[in-house]
């Protein structure tokens, strides 16, 4: 059972290179963007981050305003990540259908559920992993590009970059983001399997219509919004983060700078893990998950291969 669900992961990312291509040109313009040696956060018009440094900022502060950088740099690879699962999981049972390669795996000794769980896996875990790699990947370039500009104007790269940026909390809480995310939205990503297992044409439109259009009638008609709040606070807010008073210090720019010195903050600390792996709401999206999951197994199975 292993060693197939390790041969239909690899199918997938095979099959599916935007897996690694996606998370790859973010890094690109990530990289290329840092080249300017100039980020900007929210109302800092432009923070030369090659010499975050060199003025009297306290070491604590450097750490701070450099994880204020990594985090801006690793935003744009979460919203990338979740636009890559949809269509990936949108397309992996339909395309199956469309490109009529379903005969061919039906004809070896593969089960239906051993091709749907590869494929949840392949959005739960292998993406968010592949993302976090190259998120790493792209923390160093940008760091090695920043190091190159302080040599350049006659700073010690390693005093004021390398040793104050705390890369072990940095990228431990990205790695517990990435793979929390996919199971607070695991609803989603059920139902867009199995709108992908049924559609004859456009899941995407098919998956999409309903989040949507219920919200609308059940307004409408009713006038209360218990559906699009389920839908979309769901969508926009996951419950992993406390003390998110902190986090704004992150981004409130050098007048802040001595609260920042004297603010012990951690990434990893403003994470309740616990409270979020003890939310009912994440055991009940999981629940749907499997249902949606369940079903589009069940169409796999039974449903006629073509489109």
């Amino acid at each position: 059972m292993i060693q197939s669900q390790l041969a239909l992961l690899k199918r997938e990312i095979w099959e599916h290179r935007a897996i690694f291509v996606v998370p790859v040109v973010v890094a690109v313009v990530m990289a290329l963007t840092s080249l300017t040696g100039q980020v900007t956060i929210n109302d800092i018009e432009h923070i030369d981050i090659a010499v975050v440094g060199a003025t009297n900022m306290p070491e604590s502060a450097r750490g701070i305003a450099l994880s204020g950088i990594m985090v801006g740099l690793s935003s744009p690879f979460v919203f990338a990540m979740w636009i890559l699962t949809i269509f990936y999981t949108l397309d992996s049972l339909y395309a199956e259908r469309k490109d009529r390669s379903i005969l061919f795996w039906r004809s070896i000794p593969c089960t239906d559920f051993e091709t749907v769980l590869s494929k949840l896996l392949t959005a739960v875990i292998v993406i968010p992993l592949v993302t976090f790699v190259i998120i790493m990947a792209t923390h160093l370039l940008v760091l090695l590009n920043v190091s190159i500009w302080i040599d350049f104007r006659g700073g010690s790269a390693w005093h004021l970059i390398w040793a104050s940026v705390p890369f072990i909390d940095n990228w431990t809480a990205t790695l517990v983001l990435l793979l929390a995310l996919p199971l607070w939205l695991s609803p989603f990503i059920g139902w867009f399997l199995f709108v992908s297992a049924f559609s004859k044409r456009s899941p995407l439109l098919i998956a999409a219509s309903p989040i949507v259009l219920l919200p609308l009638l059940e307004k409408i008609l009713f006038g209360s919004v218990v559906v699009a709040e389920t839908l979309f606070v769901r969508a926009v807010k996951m419950p992993l983060f406390a003390g998110l008073d902190n986090m704004d210090l992150l981004f409130q720019g050098e007048d802040h700078l001595e609260t920042l010195a004297n603010t012990e903050l951690s990434l990893l600390g403003l994470m309740d893990l616990g409270g979020f792996l003890a939310n009912p709401n994440l055991w009940l999206g999981l629940l749907v998950c499997g249902l949606f999951t369940a079903a589009a197994i069940y169409v796999r199975r039974y449903r006629d291969e073509n489109l």
